[in-house]
């Protein structure tokens, strides 16, 4: 049974105490500009956007060294039919296959990961990657969808609506052999795993959440529950039965289309700015966030360039809040409130 309550805070608070001091404190920051996963051009330039609109800068001024590995390279290929209706299974696996080697071996070098997408089927390789290095870890993944189609169930065959599918050891037995993907094999169980912000899932998904167990949380439950306890439930999901790293795999999607507009897949009654950034702040309290990923910006999307420097800018509160940027402010300390000086004082000045 999960812990809930005050008794679960106290063990969270002594996690992220006992953690915390172990941690290295760098980050690294690396861009996967691919959109094979999707039909919408544009969301491969998704990392520079994310970068341009100060992601760097406003991480060196947390406290981490920063480490900023650039972006891969994907090479394209020119014969990449459809296999089962599954569209560009050749070039995703490749992809995949490339950054997951690169985040195993950030994660691997004591790094906290940032990954920037890109569509969302590049979460098969960012999270493979890291369980390479942690094969414990957990998954909180925050988006309108369930990303957990499979290749029989999927109504449009684009690979970003697919990825959890191939983490799946209990769908191991509905997922055929595709084309690029002899590599990737099941590591993640569905109790390690849980959906927030979910408002647009097909019929096969909601089967399949249903059918595993999954646990998660729609736009109605957060609503219902609200966001703080929405969260103690979901961590306590992952976390009561052991400390483990978490990997945060966050569409830019999941807040609502008037905060986030230059995305390819909008849905309407998303995440709130608040509700976004709190979910963000309880994830890093955990101190146990190891990777995430930032994924689907579109800046061909945007009605505008307000609209896309809105989207990305979010992109970057998403990622420093999960890495410790309160809205309290990062203060130096000081230990007395200065008074006025005196007329004496002043003259000896």
């Amino acid at each position: 049974m999960a812990l809930r309550g005050p008794l679960s805070r106290l063990l969270r608070a002594h996690l992220r105490h006992t953690t915390q001091q172990s941690r290295a404190q760098s980050v690294a920051v690396l861009g996967a500009p691919f959109s094979k996963g999707q039909k919408r051009g544009g969301v491969e330039h998704g990392p520079k956007a994310i970068r341009d609109a100060g992601l760097i800068e406003r991480l060196s001024s947390l406290d981490y060294s920063v480490h900023d590995f650039g972006d891969l390279s994907f090479h394209q290929l020119e014969q990449d039919e459809p296999h089962m209706d599954v569209k560009f299974p050749r070039s995703v696996g490749a992809a995949n296959k490339k950054l997951s080697s690169a985040v195993s071996r950030a994660v691997g070098a004591g790094h906290t990961l940032v990954m920037l997408g890109g569509d969302h089927s590049l979460a098969i390789g960012s999270v493979s990657g890291h369980a390479q290095q942690c094969p414990d870890l957990c998954v909180i993944w925050v988006d309108a969808h369930a990303d957990i189609n499979t290749p029989m169930t999927s109504p449009s065959g684009n690979l970003h609506g697919q990825p959890v599918a191939f983490m799946l050891k209990e769908l191991q037995d509905k997922m055929p052999a595709l084309p690029g993907f002899s590599w990737a094999k099941p590591f993640l169980s569905s109790r390690d795993l849980v959906y927030i912000g979910l408002r647009d899932v097909d019929p096969g998904e909601h089967h399949i959440l249903k059918n595993l167990g999954i646990q998660y949380f729609t736009m109605r439950d957060i609503d219902r529950l609200g966001i703080q306890r929405v969260m103690e439930v979901a961590l306590d999901h992952l976390l009561a039965r052991k400390q483990r790293p978490i990997h945060l795999s966050f569409d830019i999607d999941a807040f609502d289309p008037s905060l986030a507009p230059a995305t390819g897949t909008p849905v309407n009654g998303g995440l709130t700015y608040r509700e976004g950034i709190y979910l963000t702040e309880e994830i890093h309290n955990t101190g146990l966030l190891s990777a995430m990923d930032l994924v689907e910006v579109n800046p061909l999307l945007g009605a505008n360039q307000e609209a896309v420097e809105a989207t990305a800018s979010l992109a970057v509160d998403v990622i420093a809040s999960s890495l410790g940027q309160t809205r309290e402010g990062a203060h130096a300390s000081i230990d007395t409130i200065p008074a006025e000086k005196s007329d004496t004082e002043q003259l000896c000045l």
